[in-house]
Order: C-alpha cells, then sequence, then structure tokens
C-alpha cells in the first residue's frame, strides 16, 4: 500500500509539472534506447536551486516511477525533513528518504549502509541550495561534495543518469513563498555505466573519490544550460 500510494503521488507531481512548466531537455551522451531501466542505479541532480525540483519528474515515463516509488533511496538534510510541512511531503513522496546530519556524527556511514542492492539512488550532491547571488546561504561556492563518489564507488553495477538543471530560480528561488507557473524549464542529461565510469580513474580509493568529486563538479560549471 506504501509503494502504491507513493507511486500516485509521484505520478500526480508529475502530471502537475507537465500541466503548469514546459520542460526542454536534450541528452549530452548518446541516449540509449530504453534510459529508464532497471539497471539505472543513481540519478545525480547537479545545480540544485529550489525545493521544487520535483518538477523535473515530468521527464521520467510514469513505468519508472512505478518502479521509484518502491525502490529509490534518498539521502537528505535532516534539517530539511523536520520541517513541518516540506519534511512531511518529501517523506510522503519517498518512502525511503534518509536523514542525515552535516555534523561528523556518523549518519552518513548508517546511510552508506541503508543502500540495498536492488535501490535507486537520487542525490543533490553539493548538499545546499544556490541562492540567487550563486552562493549558498553562507555566502560560500557551490561545490560538489564527496558523497556522491562514496555512492558510485559502493554501487558494484548498473548505470548512473546526471541530470544538469539549468535552475530554478525563476520558478521559485529560495526564501519565497510561491512559485510562479507556466514556466520553461531546462535540463541536460548524461547516461553513463558505473564501471566505466569508475575505470576512468585511477589511484587508491581517497585519490579516485577526489578525482570524482573534481569531474562531476567540472560537469555542473561546463554543462548546465545556460538559459532557460
Amino acid at each position: 500500500m506504501r509503494h502504491l500510494f507513493a507511486f500516485v503521488l509521484l505520478a500526480a507531481v508529475k502530471t502537475a509539472s507537465a500541466l503548469f512548466f514546459r520542460c526542454r531537455y536534450r541528452w549530452l551522451t548518446e541516449r540509449p534506447r530504453d534510459p529508464w531501466n532497471r539497471d539505472v542505479r543513481l540519478i545525480v541532480f547537479l545545480n540544485h536551486t529550489s525545493l521544487y525540483e520535483p518538477i523535473f519528474l515530468q521527464i521520467l515515463p510514469y513505468r519508472y516511477l512505478w518502479h521509484l516509488a518502491g525502490h529509490a533511496n534518498v539521502p537528505a538534510a535532516d534539517v530539511t525533513l523536520k520541517r513541518p510541512i516540506v519534511g512531511r511531503f518529501w517523506k510522503l513522496l519517498l518512502p525511503n528518504i534518509v536523514g542525515v546530519s552535516r555534523r561528523n556524527d556518523g549518519s552518513w556511514e548508517v546511510y552508506l549502509s541503508s543502500i540495498k542492492t536492488d535501490a535507486v539512488v537520487l542525490i543533490a550532491p553539493e548538499g545546499r541550495m544556490k541562492r540567487q547571488n550563486g552562493l549558498d546561504k553562507h555566502g560560500r561556492p557551490m561545490t560538489v561534495r564527496g558523497g556522491v563518489a562514496d555512492i558510485i564507488q559502493r554501487l558494484d553495477s548498473g548505470s548512473m543518469v546526471l541530470c544538469l538543471s539549468g535552475g530554478l530560480h525563476h520558478v521559485q528561488a529560495p526564501g519565497q513563498l510561491l512559485p510562479k507557473f507556466f514556466q520553461r524549464i531546462s535540463a541536460h542529461l548524461e547516461y553513463l555505466d558505473l564501471a566505466t565510469y569508475r575505470s576512468g580513474f585511477s589511484g587508491d580509493f581517497r585519490e579516485q573519490k577526489l578525482a570524482i568529486v573534481q569531474d562531476l563538479q567540472r560537469r555542473l560549471e561546463a554543462d548546465c544550460p545556460q538559459k532557460v
């Protein structure tokens, strides 16, 4: 029943998104015949600008939303999940969402151990939202953090999809109460085999992790749509 309820909510968000927003997206890598299948183990969302980013669900077919409803595994900031409205919404939308603290308290290791062999991990690896000045709320540059590399190194097979957002500040910027409807949104997508991607980085675990973070940071800075 929980699986069905999550699917209905995901499908409702997808349908509403298609009604109120027009999404323009293209593949930067060669598009597989069926990019949304059970082989996708990791979806990395780059350029995190708004909590309204579920509107990008309109890109996904309904059959894949059914798969996500039962297998999605999402690390999220515990402070976000503790919000009475926003936190409740995310928990209903993605039942297997796990709160992670920014403190060095072991919560990240607990999350990593929760990833099952059939899970689909969704992550925004910057770990915070970009404000309209291009920085986070503390005035620091937006950078990819190492957690996504831990996940890439942990998943032994499958593929990942990078979703590089064109940004949603024109829809709803952090601090704004209500979204603006009937806006055009944009994204670039990349489909990568995990084993092939990992093999492109040499060195020990720490060196590979740093190289993966640097590569994703480069993609964040170079491959996101420049204009909506």
